[in-house]
């Protein structure tokens, strides 16, 4: 049996490829997958027959294996290949890695129709079902149509990027698109297509400016090694009619509800990547390790683990020891994770990574610091200061971040939820708060 994958690049590898490769059913399934934008990577896999290092970065020594579920990189550009993959009934599961933004979802939920690369690939795929597309969910409403012309049989979806509810975001996207396209093929998805929600952890950062190749004791040369943590995590809660990997064995959870482990992950781990990107980067830092270790940001995530927790359903001995494990993943000092690649995208983070814990505290009567705090980092971001500001909102959000910090607090948090931005105890602590984080910042740059 095969599977597919849409996102080719160093999380998949480190993650879904590597549960492959440790089932113990490993040996019936093998990886074709397709890049997103970047072509090098599938290039040098394609050289090296799919398989490459994984080199797992602990605080002390690394842990190499050679991984090889990997059958076939392909190009992003080959549609003629991926929708050949969708349509074949040896297929029996599509993950996808496209990042938050890639999903093309509107802010209250479905597809954002308005989008012009959206609008462009629905024209492309009513004049010719089989036209190359852009987006994600256009990629797998094509390829979806290929199947059922094909009459395949049924299949699984599984994203894997941080969005809450995935399975049901990525199903909602693109059962509207294929509406658009033809009502009965959204029906044939509606009846043949499992979507599965997933939480998934590992940390992975981006290869390092001019990284270079990895060799082993017998000479074998990697040219597209992935670094990435010790620590693992995948929880899937969905259908999969028909089949897939023992991808337990590699130690992933199969749950009737992943709503508990969504919740830790998203505001525990991202939630406090998201507060030192901001945060850490106005004071001057570069990864989250040295981020961690500045005694004042490591206040504001211990504030936030807090705020979050409260409003968590595990007991406080099993968040405690989440926490503590944690704080050793982020301080990792041999793992350069990059504040500049967790800032990227933020209006599509800071929702599920953050509002929700703001809207449960404000339902208590609670003006949440740590919260706030998060918001204030973002909008110092917005306004200039640390990494430089990479959102697909970009050309909106950065001139409501710019004149005097109370409206643009208020125009801000109303661009990412009107009910915050109305909400004036909520943006006058934002405000009050980037002004304190701005004056942290020029004392620091003054000392």
């Amino acid at each position: 049996m095969n599977l597919v994958h849409l996102g080719l690049g160093n999380f998949f590898r480190a993650h879904q490829a590597w549960y492959t490769e440790h089932a113990s059913d490993a040996e019936r399934w093998g990886y074709a997958a397709y890049s997103g934008h970047r072509e090098d990577v599938a290039r040098v896999l394609q050289a090296q027959e799919g398989l490459y290092a994984l080199v797992a970065r602990g605080p002390e020594h690394d842990t190499t294996e050679i991984v090889g579920s990997l059958s076939e990189a392909r190009a992003g550009a080959d549609h003629v290949g991926w929708l050949g993959h969708l349509a074949s009934p040896a297929v029996a599961v599509v993950t996808v890695t496209v990042t938050e933004a890639g999903y093309c979802s509107a802010r209250g939920g479905g597809l954002d129709g308005s989008r012009p690369d959206v609008l462009a690939d629905v024209a492309r795929l009513r004049e010719d079902a089989t036209a190359a597309v852009a987006t994600a969910p256009a990629r797998l409403v094509a390829g979806l149509a290929a199947r059922r012309r094909s009459d395949a049989g049924p299949v699984a979806v599984v994203p894997c990027d941080n969005v809450a509810e995935n399975g049901e975001l990525v199903r909602q996207v693109v059962t509207d698109l294929a509406e658009r396209l033809d009502g009965a093929l959204a029906d044939w998805i509606d009846g043949s297509v499992g979507f599965v929600t997933t939480v998934v952890d590992r940390i992975t950062p981006r290869p390092e400016s001019g990284a270079g190749a990895w060799t082993d004791a017998r000479g074998w040369r990697d040219d597209a090694p992935v670094v990435t943590e010790p620590f693992s995590e995948w929880v899937l809660s969905g259908e999969f009619p028909s089949g897939r990997p023992r991808w337990e064995d590699g130690g992933a959870v199969f749950a009737g509800d992943a709503t508990v482990y969504e919740q830790r992950k998203l505001w525990l781990v991202n939630g406090a990547h998201s507060l030192l990107a901001y945060g850490g980067s106005i004071l001057g830092w570069h990864t989250v390790a040295e981020a961690v270790r500045d005694d004042e940001c490591r206040g504001w995530v211990d504030s936030w683990w807090a705020t979050a927790s409260g409003h968590l359903a595990q007991g406080a001995d099993e968040l405690g020891a989440y926490r503590d494990a944690l704080a050793g993943r982020f301080a990792n000092p041999r793992m350069r994770d990059r504040l500049a690649r967790i800032a990227e995208d933020g209006s599509q983070k800071l929702p599920v990574r953050v509002l929700p814990v703001l809207r449960a505290e404000r339902a208590e009567g609670r003006v949440p610091r740590a919260a706030t705090q998060v918001l204030a980092a973002w909008l110092c971001h917005l306004r200039g200061s640390g990494t430089p500001v990479r959102d697909v909102r970009a050309d909106v959000l950065v001139p409501l971040a710019a004149g005097p910090v109370v409206e643009a607090a208020r125009r801000v948090c109303t661009a990412l939820d009107p009910a915050v931005g109305a909400d004036d105890d909520v943006t006058t602590a934002v405000a009050e708060q980037c002004r304190e984080l701005e004056a942290s910042a020029r004392r620091r740059a003054n000392a």
